[in-house]
């Protein structure tokens, strides 16, 4: 039961050979309570020595119920040496994340390229970089809620946001979440024991590791997550970051930029998220719409937000005046949220 408590505490679930066990134990225990119920009875009708009974046949009967008993036991504790006692409960590889934009606008060829790598034996790392609010996030959601629809063979496919901080001990438990070793106990180990705890699920399993918004090198290793080169299973880490050296440092086999979109698919963007009664409620708006478009700088990201929040402007005047607020914004996409900051701010 110690074994069997322990498992549950790391979320699996008992064997049916060890709960069929487990019933026939307490059953006997019942029985055998029944039996000590009477036992002080039988002893006192024991004389010389207990060497007889006043009441012989009924001895004998409880006696022989007794050995019975005895030799149930012996062959219960014979039958309960299990080598596992528990599995693990069987999760969906993948959850589906939540995704703003689920038509990949302009990034089609990028998403078919990715996905063919996973393909690829010799490809352990894939490192996506790209400016900000290029698109890479949306990306690696593309491809993670893919895994929900496509026939796979991996075991876990694994979600996890590292962000600039990048706790290590946060990343542990969203990969502990995924792979059940998550509970209130586990929670409470320390780095190294969950390390360690990680490394014994993952070693032995086919996993995909998305790690998205990644600032700077990550120690998969003292996470407790081994590298797909070590294991020759096929698993697989794809992160995304702004930086290309990122990527090296990560030692990614693959580097794949995402790129700004091109002019056609940015006005595509911009006027999917831009209600088309506005676009035709003035014969000049269309013309107007493209040049704020075009002022985005093909960052999706900067369309989605500025195309929302143009999403009740019915004028000419207003789009006007929401040209001249982009052209005189900072335009330097590394600091992109100024630029979208400035303009909502304007408007």
């Amino acid at each position: 039961m110690r074994k069997v408590q322990n498992a549950e505490q790391l979320q699996m679930k008992r064997t049916d050979q060890v709960q069929g066990w487990l019933t026939r134990v307490q059953d006997l225990e019942a029985e055998v309570g029944e039996l000590q119920k009477v036992k002080s009875e039988h002893i006192e009708n024991l004389c010389l020595g207990g060497y007889c009974s006043k009441s012989c046949k009924s001895s004998y009967e409880f006696g022989k119920e007794v050995g019975k008993k005895l030799q149930d036991v012996r062959t219960l504790k014979g039958e309960g040496d299990f080598r596992e006692v528990a599995d693990r409960v069987p999760e969906d590889p993948a959850d589906e994340v939540p995704i703003d934009q689920p038509k990949i606008v302009g990034q089609q060829s990028l998403f078919d390229q990715v996905w063919r790598s996973l393909q690829e034996k010799e490809v352990g790392i894939i490192g996506l970089y790209g400016t900000g609010g290029v698109g890479k996030t949306t990306l690696l959601k593309q491809i993670n809620n893919n895994f929900c629809q496509e026939r796979h063979e991996f075991d876990y496919v694994i979600w996890v946001v590292v962000s600039k901080e990048a706790h290590y001990e946060k990343i542990q438990e969203e990969i502990g979440k995924k792979i059940g070793l998550f509970s209130e106990p586990w929670k409470n180990k320390t780095r190294e024991d969950k390390r360690k705890d990680i490394y014994k699920v993952l070693s032995k399993k086919k996993f995909v590791l998305l790690l998205d918004d990644t600032w700077k090198r990550i120690d998969l290793s003292e996470i407790g997550v081994p590298l797909p080169v070590s294991l020759k299973n096929e698993s697989k880490i794809v992160l995304t970051t702004r930086y290309l050296e990122v990527c090296g440092k990560m030692k990614a086999d693959k580097f794949i930029k995402v790129e700004r979109l091109r002019a056609e698919e940015a006005w595509d963007l911009f006027k999917e998220n831009l209600p088309k009664d506005i676009i035709y409620c003035h014969p000049d708006i269309p013309e107007l719409a493209k040049t704020v478009a075009s002022e985005c700088g093909g960052i999706p990201l900067v369309l989605v937000t500025i195309a929302r929040a143009m999403a009740c402007k019915n004028t000419p005047e207003e789009w006007h005046d929401a040209i001249q607020v982009l052209q005189r914004s900072i335009f330097e996409f590394s600091a992109y949220t100024l630029k979208i900051l400035r303009f909502l701010k304007m408007i």
